[in-house]
Formats: C-alpha cells, sequence, structure tokens
C-alpha cells in the first residue's frame, strides 16, 4: 500500500468528488419543484460521502472512530444511489446516467468495505514508549 499523507490522494475519495461534480451538473435538468427536495437532497448526500471520508482519514488514531466515519460514508453513498434512481423513475435522468452513476456509487462503496475491512492497515499505531533505563 502506497504512503498516504493527505486524503486528497486517496482513490476513493478522488472518485467521490468526481461523483460530486457529476451530480451537481446533473441536478441542473431537475425541475424547479425539487430544489428543496431531492436536489438538495442528492447534493447534500455525494458531499458528504467525501467530507465522512476527510473525517475518517484524520480519525485514524483511534480504529472505532475511523470505521464509524467509513460506515457513515458508505451509508451516504448507498443513500445517494436511491436518490439517483428516484431520478432516474421521475424521468430526470437517461438510464445511461443513472446507471453510470449508480456503478461509480458502487464503487465507492466496495472501496469504502475494503478500507472497513482492513482498518488495521489504516489505523496510525501508537509508538512504543521507552524505558527509562537507571
Amino acid at each position: 500500500m502506497k504512503s498516504i499523507r493527505h486524503f486528497r490522494e486517496l482513490d476513493v475519495y478522488q472518485e467521490a468528488m468526481s461523483l460530486v461534480m457529476r451530480i451537481t451538473e446533473l441536478t441542473k435538468g431537475f425541475p424547479s419543484d425539487e430544489r428543496f427536495a431531492l436536489t438538495d437532497q442528492i447534493k447534500r448526500l455525494s458531499r458528504s460521502i467525501c467530507a465522512n471520508l476527510a473525517e475518517a482519514r484524520r480519525k485514524r488514531r483511534y480504529e472505532a472512530a475511523f470505521v464509524s466515519k467509513l460506515n457513515d460514508a458508505e451509508t451516504e453513498a448507498a443513500e445517494t444511489q436511491v436518490h439517483l434512481e428516484i431520478a432516474f423513475r421521475h424521468d430526470y435522468i437517461e438510464s445511461g446516467a443513472f446507471e453510470e452513476n449508480d456503478d461509480v456509487c458502487d464503487k465507492i462503496i466496495s472501496q469504502i468495505v475494503k478500507m472497513i475491512d482492513r482498518a488495521d492497515l489504516w489505523v496510525i499505531k501508537p509508538k512504543p514508549q521507552r524505558r527509562n533505563r537507571r
């Protein structure tokens, strides 16, 4: 595993940020009466994936906190899928756009699950304390 110095270097973060940008473009075509419901919600959810990944990266000192934030990111990605499906079923997006973005969400979820499964590789291990010899 390569050394990651910043959350923006994570492949999963880059994928999630790309999803944010795609969803921002997609929602521009949503009806104005969906502005405070579907449009705001799907944008908020996709952005939250990125935010939770960044928070997880900062919480690597405690495995439980790290995994908890990753679980939050995974949940937000799944909720994004639901809202994409709603947009598709209302004919706000075409099937190709739905399938492409749904697949991206699946990929993000898969990457997050792998991180959770191997949390021990991601957490910061405490340095052993030196004993003073007298």
